[in-house]
């Protein structure tokens, strides 16, 4: 099979790979780039596991193939904070025990980000409805909730 060659910028880094045409996103971030925050759920576009960021917008990388973002800057978890200097919405997962087994929590922080970047002050609706396509087992989704609106109001400087 031809390889092709892309250029993807992962957390302000830039790479080039060279990979068949068949590659998904998923795939080259983490078995080509060793990006492992991008979770492997389904594969098939349904769990939202590996949510990442590209180009502003919060997408499956299991349904992108990788050629698809070339030239597109991706932000997955690890691009949002350190254990040092954490992002407020991973501090409010943390805060709120929202993270509970964790398997879900990078795709959820992604979307959630990708969300208040857009809507600094949204309502529990688009809460919810910017996370329906990512999936938890853990919680009732409560405290993943209640952790987006404490890092919202947080980013906002504590103003509604």
């Amino acid at each position: 099979m031809e390889l092709k060659t892309i250029t993807l910028k992962v957390n302000g880094m830039t790479h080039s790979l060279a990979l068949p045409p068949n590659v998904t996103l998923l795939r080259a971030l983490r078995e080509k780039l060793g990006y492992l925050d991008v979770k492997n759920g389904c594969e098939n576009g349904d769990c939202g596991a590996c949510t990442v960021i590209m180009n502003g917008q919060p997408v499956n990388s299991c349904m992108v193939l990788a050629w698809q973002a070339d030239g597109a800057e991706i932000i997955t978890l690890r691009g949002l904070g350190s254990t040092s200097h954490p992002h407020p919405l991973q501090e409010a997962f943390a805060d709120t025990n929202a993270a509970q087994c964790g398997y879900c929590t990078p795709g959820m922080i992604l979307s959630a980000k990708a969300l208040l970047d857009e809507n600094p002050h949204p309502t529990e609706d688009e809460i919810r409805h910017a996370l329906s396509g990512n999936l938890c087992r853990c919680t009732g989704y409560a405290q993943i909730i209640e952790a987006i609106q404490i890092a919202a109001d947080k980013m906002a400087g504590g103003k509604k």
